[in-house]
């Protein structure tokens, strides 16, 4: 388990390289116009400059007209008949026939030597070779369908770019020829290749490809069902503590899912933070536990079962009173708890210095310490508010000794009646690039006649140090805010063009708008604070996670993948080089 980040981090970064496509379709067939346009300049200026250029002007129209019906056409031998792939996987290919072409020509000025002719057809043949690689990985072709299309746009291409009695004698130039030929062998030796990456414990690293390119278009059935066929079926424990007025007029519950958010948006348990949330009429915090990737809810139909079986949680433990909160710090880590009867809640923390999932074995230490001085049940919340790597040992055992230490501490303390208040954000326009649905809330706790203050935010962690900025906002209006938490959600409202894939909290929203709402809702939840008990749920789902194999496995095909598509590069390069001296 504790080898996930690494793992996943790994994913993230392969996957991240999706993001050299352009971030519009328009932009790619823009641009694919103006490069087809230099395809022809430079063929008409530099290889067949005695035809001239005024005299076959008209072939430009003709050419991006061309361009954008094969672009048309494409969308028919695609899997799932996207039309921007179509334009990207256009727009590098011409770009590859154009930058042949101008290779050939600075080679024969720097060299000195006649124009070859040979770089068009090598130049036609090299997009070819490159649509088969893009349709056989990303588009999903069989390698035969490859073959059979890669030829459609540039033939096309060039039967209106070259006079008619000029097709036969360029297009048979045997050194073009056989340099194209030898590239198109390539593309397909390539593919079959890293097709078979990560087998055994992956059968088709294209399928995998594909599936996750077509889930960010929310077409992400593929994907759910591949990583449906590899989960198993888990116990998984989920906690809850429900806090209620004497009346049973008002009620919150902070909630501690025995699961992690993810895989990532809008695949599986992306967005459960924000289904729970809601299941429970927007009167929830639902925090991260310790838990990781290997934790996340593979489809849709393992969420409906998690959330329908959520319903049977059954009450262990009730009570009026709790104890007033503890903070401890050792170094960096920091552990703040509160008692509630015989049952501490720990709410851990590194910021602003940050940290990912934190591993499970932390928490078995933790609750068999907790055991050890006759605590009922601990619950344990990762507060995730500050970016970072895979925890430190160094950090992680002084996270132990602060939890230790946290609850040594509250064992001699008395406890008091509790009053709480709570309020959300949903009533407000706080709609941003970083955060969740789920908005913000606050909870109110009154404890011995002092008021202690609990921040949630539904967002995929915090930029390190807004924690702090606003903790310092409140404390200049005497408001203790004990901590901000948040749910980890991968639900992203919008798509993010970066290597995370989403927009931590306070990335695009400044900390002094932050506190501002959060200090809003404060104010109401102040307001509506009322003498309360508190109950202890517990509950237990049988559902398939993904576990760790299947990062592993997917880990390792693309590391696979990726050296195998490095060899195969420099090896192209070199080969492609050669041809400059001819």
């Amino acid at each position: 388990m504790e080898k996930a980040p690494d793992d996943v981090s790994n994913i993230h970064n392969r996957f991240s390289l999706t993001l050299v496509n352009p971030s519009s379709h328009y932009f790619s067939l823009v641009v694919s116009m103006v490069v087809a346009s230099v395809t022809v300049l430079a063929v008409y200026f530099g290889y067949l400059n005695d035809l001239g250029f005024e005299e076959n002007w008209y072939r430009l129209p003709i050419v991006l007209g061309v361009l954008s019906l094969t672009q048309l056409l494409d969308i028919r031998f695609s899997k799932k008949k996207e039309y921007s792939k179509s334009l990207h996987s256009s727009l590098f290919g011409n770009m590859l026939w154009t930058v042949t072409l101008l290779m050939g020509i600075l080679s024969s000025i720097v060299l000195s030597k006649d124009m070859q002719l040979f770089f068009i057809t090598f130049g036609l043949l090299l997009f070819a070779s490159f649509r088969i690689g893009i349709y056989t990985t990303t588009l999903g072709a069989s390698l035969k369908k490859a073959w059979a299309i890669c030829f459609i746009q540039p033939l096309a291409m060039y039967f209106v770019l070259i006079p008619q009695e000029m097709w036969i004698s360029i297009l048979s130039e045997p050194i073009g020829l056989g340099y194209g030929i030898s590239f198109m062998i390539i593309a397909s030796v390539w593919s079959i290749i890293t097709d078979r990456a990560g087998r055994p414990g992956m059968e088709s690293t294209h399928k995998t490809i594909q599936a996750y390119l077509a889930s960010q278009g929310n077409d992400f059935e593929d994907a759910e069902v591949l990583m449906e066929e590899r989960s198993s079926e888990t116990k998984i424990e989920t906690s809850q503590i429900k806090f209620s007025t004497q009346n049973g007029q008002k009620e919150f519950r902070m909630v501690l899912p025995g699961i992690h958010p993810g895989p990532y948006h809008p695949v599986g348990g992306s967005n459960i933070p924000y289904l729970i949330y809601k299941n429970l009429s927007s009167s929830a915090m639902i925090m991260h536990s310790i838990s990781d990737h290997a934790l996340n809810l593979p489809s849709r139909n393992e969420v409906e079962r998690f959330l329908k079986n959520l319903e049977n949680s059954k009450v262990k433990e009730e009570g009026m009173q709790c104890t007033e909160p503890v903070t401890v710090q050792i170094n960096k880590a920091r552990v703040t708890g509160v008692l509630f009867g015989n049952n501490p809640l720990l709410f851990l923390s590194l910021s602003p210095h940050g940290m990912e999932d934190l591993p499970s074995y932390m928490k078995t230490e933790i609750v068999q310490y907790a055991n050890n001085r006759n605590y009922t049940r601990t619950l344990i919340v990762d507060t995730h508010n500050a970016m970072g790597e895979e925890i430190s040992k160094e950090d992680g055992e002084d996270m132990l000794k602060a939890a230790k230490s946290c609850l040594d501490t509250l064992i001699t303390k008395e406890s008091f009646p509790i009053e709480f208040g709570y309020a959300n954000t949903d009533e407000m326009d706080v709609w941003t690039e970083d955060l969740g649905m789920g908005g913000l809330g606050i909870i109110c706790l009154k404890i011995n006649e002092k008021k202690y203050f609990l921040g949630w935010a539904d967002s995929n962690n915090m930029e390190n140090g807004v924690r702090e900025k606003i903790i310092d906002i409140f404390a200049k209006r005497d408001y203790q805010l004990l901590e901000i938490c948040t749910s980890d959600t991968h639900y992203a409202p919008v798509k993010a063009r970066n290597r995370n894939g989403y927009y931590q909290l306070g990335l695009i929203t400044s900390a002094e708008k932050l506190a501002k709402w959060f200090f809003e809702i404060a104010k109401s939840a102040e307001n509506n604070t009322a003498s309360a008990k508190f109950e202890i749920l517990e509950n237990e789902s049988n559902v398939k996670v993904m576990g760790q194999g299947i990062y592993e496995d997917y880990s390792k095909a693309l590391d696979n993948s990726l050296k195998i598509t490095k060899g195969f590069v420099i090896g192209g390069v070199i080969l492609f080089v050669t041809s400059l001296f001819l």
